[in-house]
């Protein structure tokens, strides 16, 4: 059956919409409507988010919503659009790219401030590289579930207001259903926005584009000698700032191209990706990354590699290079600082001394040593007591003395802190829950049999991820062995 887009618009009931994107003029974008799905479904909505951006409830579940969420109708008022970048993947320039199955209906005035709102999945693009322009069920549920797991985690992120379904069918490595997924977010410029205007030698609208990223999310960069060089070293230390939190919960962004890279510093593009079970610092998230680039453990320096990229796409607008490698350097200090003081908190330590490194760096390489289950090691040890034998830690470990030893160090510092507040410290730092692959891959599984529970299920532990929820303490529990077989690549 063919679907059909309707022709009079949805209308959001109490909130406007603004196109300061589509401002910016046809060199940026093509406008395009989505491309509607048959019978459309709900697969997931996310109630929290909508009530945070003033979306009415009984809207939010209306029919006239389902059709605008899945491409099948516009919003009065909006202007559809699909934007152009370019971009380095996997360390090559790919030349121009944009957005491939996105199309970004514009911007909401919400409740939370101003968002834009983007379907993703909804239809070819002038931009999809002989690609169908479609997500599936499998890849948007995951989407749905890590942007808000991210955010709960309080890192910054992208969002996803739901999940629509379609029994439309997908070729992947097989045949799948279609979905759309909602994301919100402030915007969605990516680094790969300047780099395809620089390298295209089209100054002019690159300096538009850089004027408009202050003038809407930097307005202090025009303070500066060189509001584009302060642009460059804004968003170098917000990079370093979100990768240390990556880097603190053991998330693993599998495709860290400069084309998924966000210019506000957020969480952006879930494709492959993964929360660390056994804590293995060379783990490679991505089936298709087969020489490691974007190994957990590489993560900060590929970032510094991407905004070396950012910065060369800036260059026009700079007055030398040296101005350009200036801007860059404060990420070398601060991610350091930012992933310090992140374990630190992980420690349950609120005040800095100069052990502390040392503390950090043992650990990492105890739990590398015997591959201990990362999530369930930092929560546990919210409980260590100084001189106890503190077995809930301990046995997860194979060596016992390498523990022991560690344990004595860890003791030692303690004797500095107020053992009350480091366990409320450590209660609120490390989560309970994360959106490990298996508890995502059973979801998923029920989902394609209809049963979307198990989404909202997880959705809820995952949007408070440090309560206990102790009717669902088994989510929190240690990964079966057929987890590690499971494989996530770019295909979806």
């Amino acid at each position: 059956m063919n679907a059909v887009i309707h022709d009079s618009p949805a209308v959001v009931p109490g909130l406007a919409w603004n196109n300061r994107f589509a401002g910016l003029g046809p060199d940026f974008f093509t406008e395009l409507p989505p491309t509607p799905l048959p019978s459309p479904y709900w697969v997931s909505r996310n109630q929290a988010l909508a009530g945070e951006m003033g979306l009415a409830q009984p809207w939010f579940e209306s029919q006239e919503a389902l059709a605008l969420f899945t491409g099948n109708r516009v919003a009065q008022g909006a202007r559809p659009l699909s934007s152009v970048y370019s971009g380095h993947q996997f360390g090559q320039w790919a030349g121009q790219l944009g957005d491939g199955r996105a199309i970004l209906l514009g911007e909401l005035q919400t409740a939370a401030g101003a968002q834009e709102i983007q379907l993703k999945g909804a239809g070819v693009t002038p931009y999809s590289r002989m690609g169908d322009g479609r997500a599936v069920l499998r890849s948007s549920i995951r989407e749905y579930l890590c942007s808000e797991a991210m955010h709960g985690l309080g890192i910054p992120t992208t969002r996803a207001l739901c999940v629509t379904g379609s029994d439309a069918k997908v070729r992947r490595e097989e045949i799948e259903t279609a979905a759309v997924v909602t994301r919100t977010a402030p915007s969605f410029i990516r680094f790969g926005h300047f780099e395809h205007f620089s390298y295209s030698d089209q100054h002019e609208q690159l300096k538009v584009l850089a004027d408009f990223v202050i003038d809407n999310f930097y307005p202090a960069c025009r303070e500066g000698a060189q509001p584009y060089a302060s642009l460059l070293q804004a968003v170098s230390e917000r990079t370093a700032d979100l990768v240390a939190a990556w880097q603190g919960v053991g998330f693993c962004h599998g495709v860290m191209n400069t084309d998924n890279m966000s210019i506000l510093g957020l969480t952006i593009d879930y494709g492959p990706f993964q929360f660390l079970d056994a804590f293995d610092p060379g783990q490679v998230c991505n089936h298709s990354d087969t020489q490691g680039r974007y190994a957990y453990n590489k993560q900060p320096n590929i970032a510094y590699w991407n905004l070396f990229c950012l910065g060369q796409a800036l260059l026009p607008l700079m007055d030398s290079q040296e101005q350009a490698l200036a801007a860059l350097e404060s990420y070398k200090t601060v991610f350091p600082q930012a992933l310090e003081g992140r374990m630190r908190a992980k420690l349950g330590l609120s005040d800095a001394r100069p052990e502390d490194k040392t503390l950090i760096e043992s650990a990492f390489k105890l739990l590398a040593a015997d591959k201990v289950d990362y999530s369930i090691f930092w929560r546990r040890l919210g409980g260590f007591v100084p001189g106890a034998a503190n077995e809930a830690v301990r046995d997860l470990f194979l060596d016992r003395p390498a523990f022991d030893a560690w344990a004595l160090q860890y003791s030692e510092r303690l004797a500095h802190v107020d053992q009350g507040l480091r366990a409320d410290l450590m209660l609120k730092t490390n989560p309970k829950y994360v959106l490990r692959n298996h508890l995502g891959e059973q979801a998923i599984q029920a989902a394609k049999v209809m049963d979307f529970s198990g989404v909202d299920t997880l959705l809820t532990l995952l949007q408070a991820p440090f309560d206990e929820h102790t009717a669902h303490g088994s989510f929190a529990g240690f990964p079966p062995d057929w987890a590690s077989s499971i494989e996530i690549s770019c295909s979806s």
